[in-house]
């Protein structure tokens, strides 16, 4: 494939292999608190087209890795496209984030989604997969993503963003059988999806279970976890003569991280509302973690910031197996500067 990896140190610390500092990406570093990215997007037109043009997308994967010395970079796509691929209708608008012009109501358009191939038809992901590959040249990893079957079917039957989920869980309770039949239908998606991603050159996986903190124990082990453990069965876990970790992220999902781990990825994202040394006791070190500074402390001063870093590091302890971010996605309004202060903390304070 591509060149020779200069900085496998994210890859390592997946693998829970010694390392010689914690390597720090960010969630969402490719985006919208970069003016350099605001640029590319107006000059994109909109979103989709940005997302859809693997030259612009490839130009914004890269945007954050000059800027600041991060350790993977991450595709720049959307969680939405598998339902777009299916039909649904996506559009952005203003102010109002995602909307689907044709959401999902009932079993008969459970049935209706077409299975999609995701080579064919989401050929512009794996071509921008490709042509980031090649032009990281073996600096950093690639990281490639999908949304959870569970999340994905939130934006799907809502329609759009949610505060309440009152269709998504609607159907859920109402109809079990058509949620089923959806999230499998999605996860089958999501895997053939990721397994293309690997094809065309991403290095380790993410899986974004953004929604699946909204369920209870029960129906979080049902209608999410079940989805996530069919995925990891079904990929491509070696590609180039190495592993290809997969990690899984869902958002206010702490407690549920030992049942995660028995899923057999390789790490977990963990957000800001529990501490890595809980969680490292609570997944017993079978699995890397992946967190979990609170996104706002990137409002601080960098004084503060520092001590904030030094804090997480110190919460996850001595030993391998951590790699540092945010516990979710980067702020819009966040000044860029204070994201370099993050990487340098983590970069100073690790090394010892």
């Amino acid at each position: 494939m591509s060149a020779q990896l200069q900085n496998d140190l994210y890859l390592r610390a997946l693998m829970r292999e010694p390392v010689e500092r914690t390597p720090v990406w960010v969630m969402r570093q490719a985006g919208r608190y970069l003016p350099e990215y605001l640029r590319v997007r107006k000059q994109a037109g909109d979103f989709m087209t940005l997302c859809s043009t693997p030259e612009l997308a490839c130009e914004v994967t890269l945007q954050p890795l000059e800027r600041f010395k991060l350790d993977a970079a991450i595709l720049f796509s959307d969680i939405l496209t598998i339902p777009d691929a299916m039909g649904l209708g996506l559009h952005f608008v203003a102010g109002e984030g995602p909307k689907f012009s044709n959401p999902i109501t009932s079993r008969a358009d459970v049935d209706n989604l077409p299975n999609i191939d995701a080579g064919t038809d989401l050929r512009y992901v794996m071509d921008a997969v490709s042509v980031i590959r090649k032009e990281l040249n073996g600096r950093v990893p690639l990281i490639g993503f999908s949304g959870s079957p569970w999340t994905l079917a939130t934006y799907m039957v809502e329609g759009g963003g949610t505060k309440d989920f009152a269709k998504v869980k609607g159907m859920m309770f109402s109809d079990p059988d058509a949620m089923h039949a959806l999230l499998n239908k999605n996860a089958v998606a999501v895997t053939n999806y990721l397994n293309a991603q690997v094809q065309a050159g991403a290095q380790s996986l993410m899986i974004f279970d953004t929604w699946g903190g909204v369920l209870s124990p029960d129906d979080y082990r049902q209608f999410s976890l079940h989805y996530m453990q069919q995925i990891v069965d079904g990929l491509t876990r070696e590609a180039d003569g190495r592993r290809v970790p997969v990690v899984l992220f869902t958002k206010n999902g702490g407690r549920w991280l030992p049942d995660m781990a028995d899923t057999g990825c390789d790490g977990l994202g963990v957000d800001w509302t529990m501490d890595l040394a809980d969680a490292r006791a609570l997944v017993n070190d079978r699995v890397a973690l992946q967190g979990n500074l609170d996104p706002s402390t990137l409002y601080a001063s960098p004084e503060r910031i520092r001590a904030e870093v030094k804090k997480v590091l110190d919460s996850y302890g001595s030993g391998p197996g951590h790699v540092f971010n945010l516990g979710h996605g980067i702020h819009q309004f966040v000044n860029p500067d204070h994201l370099g202060v993050m990487v340098d903390a983590v970069r100073e304070f690790s090394a010892s």
